[in-house]
């Protein structure tokens, strides 16, 4: 128990698998005017994030990008060094401003080591306790996500409200993913969203964190993470060098384009690429300069399921640069790279 006369600030984690809505939700409660007073930590897999660009609305200030690389695996001592130092480093005349906390995760993150670094820590725990565990799951992929990663399954497990996006786009019954998600998280609260458009309320209203309704796995997972940090040697539980487009066999392959883009050639080269790679595919985005355009498009595209392209009001900082990036199996970034330079479309840099 938290003896400090300060109260502790509530972190909700916001998670959820590549490509089910998990910044579109933030890009909404951030347009409603429900980020008042809540630092956001972003955490992107690849040396190259987009989430921060697609996040504009809400301040720079309020928006911390933590180090690329999955938190979960890799950079845990940068998000707790992140926390530790938040209240001071991004204080306003002095003072701590923000009284929340919200943690978007990579896509692929296993959630157990990051709650187990929110609850365990001696140091984090003192200033924060984990309010909420919240898993957005996209209803035209989820049956298929959940029977292909195990990361998903955790992601929902550790749950205590789901938020169900997409449903829009389905023609038959969600009704089995609902089993499943059941199945997995049977005393986590379903809700269902449409472009992001979660009640505020919903979202924020909570109390701490509960383990014992969650299911004995989530109970294993975390008791699995503490043996493995109480065996780990000193410099294991430090910041280490590692390849962060890399998560078991998925990889983030990133393709930069200087010059403006002929729409319809980027178009063939996508359509290329999920005719070759659909199977391996499981995010695609991407901030594109089209030729003649002066605004932004932002493409999305979900495993087999390409999404009609936004166009944003302006472009979010000084970068007119398209950049893309592709998350898959086994990716080869130099099949890539000659994919796009083989329709005159040569990214910068070397393969």
């Amino acid at each position: 128990m938290n003896s400090s006369a300060t109260p502790r600030i509530p972190i909700t984690i916001l998670t959820g698998f590549l490509g089910s809505g998990k910044t579109t939700v933030l890009r909404h409660l951030s347009r409603v005017g429900a980020m008042e007073r809540t630092l956001v930590l972003v955490n992107e897999f690849g040396e190259i994030g987009l989430d921060h660009d697609l996040l504009t609305p809400i301040d720079d200030d309020t928006l911390v990008a933590v180090d690329s690389g999955c938190i979960c695996c890799t950079i845990r001592a940068d998000l707790v060094a992140t926390l530790s130092e938040a209240p001071w480093r991004y204080a306003r005349d002095g003072e701590r401003w923000f009284d929340r906390v919200v943690i978007e995760t990579t896509g692929i993150a296993d959630p157990a080591p990051i709650l187990q670094t929110i609850i365990g820590h001696e140091k984090i725990a003192t200033q924060y306790v984990l309010s909420s565990v919240l898993t957005v799951v996209d209803a035209v992929n989820g049956t298929e996500t959940l029977s292909a990663h195990i990361e998903a399954v955790k992601q929902v497990a550790v749950a205590d409200r789901i938020l169900l996006t997409k449903t829009d786009l389905v023609e038959a019954s969600c009704a089995p993913l609902q089993d499943a998600l059941r199945h997995h998280a049977p005393s986590a609260s379903v809700s269902t969203t449409i472009d992001g458009e979660v009640d505020p309320c919903w979202f924020f209203s909570s109390t701490d964190y509960a383990l014992d309704d969650k299911s004995s796995d989530v109970t294993s997972w975390l008791a699995d993470e503490v043996s493995r940090q109480a065996r780990a040697k000193p410099h294991e539980l430090t910041h280490i060098e590692h390849d962060s487009n890399r998560h078991g066999s998925i990889r983030a392959s990133h393709l930069v384009f200087s010059e403006p883009v002929d729409a319809l050639l980027f178009e063939s080269c996508l359509t290329m690429l999920m005719q070759f790679r659909g199977p391996d595919l499981l995010r695609v985005k991407g901030i594109i300069n089209v030729a003649g355009m002066d605004r932004p498009m932002v493409i999305h595209g979900v495993q087999h399921v390409f999404h009609p392209p936004q166009v944003l009001d302006q472009w979010p900082g000084d970068n007119r640069s398209t950049r893309l990036v592709v998350i898959g199996r086994d990716l080869d970034h130099s099949e890539l790279h000659a994919c796009f330079a083989a329709l005159g479309l040569a990214p910068t840099g070397a393969p």
